[in-house]
């Protein structure tokens, strides 16, 4: 456990009748949903089917460093990944959506304004260990 740990409180995470909620105006969150900003990431892309996808995603994430699997559903999850050092929270969320073979992820820091990139790198590491499972493309 951290010396100090800032958590914070969850705020806008779930979804909405768009998809993911928005990105703050903070340049600490990136979303899939996002068009046309700098937090504006791309989806995870679906190289085999659904159905199959979804128990590996689920998996690795959990074997994320420092995250704590939070909401779980058929087609949603919220995590919980703190930094190592002062332990201070970010969420990380992914909905699937199998009509359109993508999964969209939102990835968010609670406090603060930067995230010197926490945020993307969090997702392009999640992308990298799906890629070497040949889960997405």
């Amino acid at each position: 456990m951290p010396l100090l740990s800032l958590r914070g409180r969850a705020s806008s995470l779930g979804l909405t009748d768009s998809g993911l909620s928005a990105c703050p105006s903070s340049p600490n969150c990136v979303c899939s949903d996002e068009s046309g900003t700098a937090q504006t990431i791309e989806p995870l892309r679906l190289s085999i089917a659904a159905e199959d996808a979804w128990p590996l995603v689920q998996q690795t994430v959990r074997n994320l460093p420092r995250t704590r699997m939070v909401s779980n559903t058929s087609d949603y999850i919220h995590a919980e990944c703190a930094s190592s050092l002062f332990g201070f929270v970010d969420d990380l969320e992914l909905n699937l959506r199998p009509d359109d073979r993508i999964i969209a992820v939102r990835s968010a820091s609670r406090l603060g304004y930067y995230d010197f990139g926490a945020n993307r790198r969090r997702v392009e590491t999640l992308r990298t260990a799906l890629r070497e499972r040949n889960v997405v493309r």
